[in-house]
């Protein structure tokens, strides 16, 4: 596979998004902060269910549900549905990690073009990048929900291929996570693995391309 694509297709999620300010959303509720982690493990567990099903749901109708699962029985500081508001507020709200304004306009700057493909919704990455001051870096912001399946279904990334117009090969998936890259690169993608806390790569995925600890490391090694 290449390792100098002319498109970048970055996941939005967790890899450009920095996910660690929900644990206090769910502290001030008067939960567990670890619930957090569980949260979003349930909403991509349902995401990936029902993709298998033929279904392509709505991240907030699934973050809605997952937050309903996680925070019944427990001793809130207010009611259930409010809750509930309070967790998707806070989705909502989350920064990108520090590495991503000057990795994402090294890497525009290398003369690629930079586009989105996320399970979530593009409102959530236009407010992600205006908030961040990138905005302007990205050519497109591409969602699942145009493509009628959640990654890592092949769908998912056949959409992105034909969105940019170009070869499956001469694109760059970057993600955290190691399902994404996977699937990827079952589609004929090039991908780099970001790995921001050293854990290990799993050995039952497809190894990334690329590996980097955040984006302006993987800046370096393409230009």
């Amino acid at each position: 596979m290449s390792t100098s694509p002319s498109v970048v297709v970055f996941d939005v999620n967790e890899t450009l998004s920095d996910l660690r300010p929900m644990t206090g959303c769910f502290t001030d509720l008067g939960a567990p902060g670890h619930l957090a982690q569980l949260w979003f493990a349930t909403v991509l567990r349902d995401g990936f269910a029902l993709t298998a099903a033929g279904v392509c749901p709505a991240f907030a109708d699934l973050g809605r549900s997952a937050a309903r699962t996680v925070l019944r029985g427990v001793d809130l500081d207010r009611g259930l549905e409010a809750a509930v508001d309070h967790v998707m507020t806070g989705f909502q709200q989350l920064p990108v990690h520090p590495d991503v304004p000057d990795g994402v306009r090294a890497l525009r700057a290398s003369g690629r073009r930079l586009v989105t493909l996320t399970n979530g919704s593009k409102q959530v990455s236009e407010r992600l990048f205006d908030d961040a001051g990138i905005r302007d870096q990205f050519d497109t912001l591409m969602s699942v929900e145009d493509s009628g399946a959640w990654k890592p279904a092949p769908a998912s990334y056949a959409y992105a291929v034909r969105a940019c117009g170009t070869d499956p090969a001469d694109l760059l998936l970057v993600a955290v996570h190691p399902w994404d890259i996977d699937g990827a690169a079952r589609a004929g993608l090039s991908t780099a693995w970001i790995n921001r806390t050293g854990a290990p790569y799993p050995q039952v995925f497809t190894p990334p391309t690329l590996q980097a600890t955040g984006l302006t490391h993987l800046a370096e090694q393409l230009t």
